[in-house]
């Protein structure tokens, strides 16, 4: 597979199959994910990859304080609101998102449940939580989101299906406690994956990209 094709083929996926990737194709994946550049060589990723009971355990834990109504405490600052054409097209992206389930705007307790659904991992077989020391502050978040486009394009190459989720970083506590995360050590954000629902009306769900002359000028 052509790295244009991986591109294409990776979506966000928020609908998974209850089946879980095989542990050498894991093991293979992460590993060719060490190749990804970071600045200066650090590789500052600190990635925990959970499964299984421990999975189930610390979706539990989420769902239990998001009930609760606690308030996001996440490690890092990356709260933005956003503006301008920004704001459009995130509430383009949520539209598109929202119609393909079937959830009317006005309905906000459905469009509530959707959003639930962050932390109980889309039902994936699999979630990645993407650590890394404090201190590295926004060159750490640079490598860790280069770390982590790279591991969407190896899994879409390998026929697995993931969702990037800043969701999964608003809550730490839980996380930290069931990891056991030294305090020093900070949750980034989160991707679940594994093989894709195809069947799920989610999963038609799909965004638009801006045209070049939008994005990139050519100087010379």
């Amino acid at each position: 597979m052509s790295v244009i094709d991986a591109l294409k083929q990776r979506v966000s996926t928020r609908a998974f199959l209850d089946k879980p990737v095989a542990e050498d194709t894991l093991r293979a994946i992460f590993t060719e994910a060490q190749q990804s550049p970071s600045n200066c060589n650090v590789q500052p990723w600190q990635t925990y990859v959970v499964s299984g009971a421990k999975k189930d355990q610390l979706k539990d834990k989420l769902l239990s304080v998001l009930m609760n109504g606690a308030p996001p405490t996440p490690d890092f600052d990356w709260e933005v609101r956003y503006e301008g054409i920004h704001r459009d097209r995130q509430f383009g992206a949520a539209n598109t998102l929202y119609t393909a389930m079937g959830i009317e705007r006005s309905d906000k307790q459905a469009r509530q449940m959707a959003m639930a659904r962050n932390w109980t991992f889309f039902d994936a077989p699999h979630v990645a939580f993407f650590t890394m020391d404090k201190y590295l502050n926004i060159m750490g978040a640079v490598d860790i989101g280069i770390y982590a486009q790279t591991l969407s394009l190896l899994m879409a190459e390998h026929g697995l299906a993931s969702c990037m989720q800043g969701a999964l970083g608003q809550f730490p506590q839980p996380v930290r406690e069931i990891l056991e995360l030294p305090e020093e050590r900070g949750i980034l954000f989160g991707m679940s994956f594994g093989y894709a629902d195809e069947t799920a009306d989610v999963n038609r769900a799909r965004t638009s990209r801006e045209p070049l002359e939008a994005s990139v000028q050519f100087l010379s």
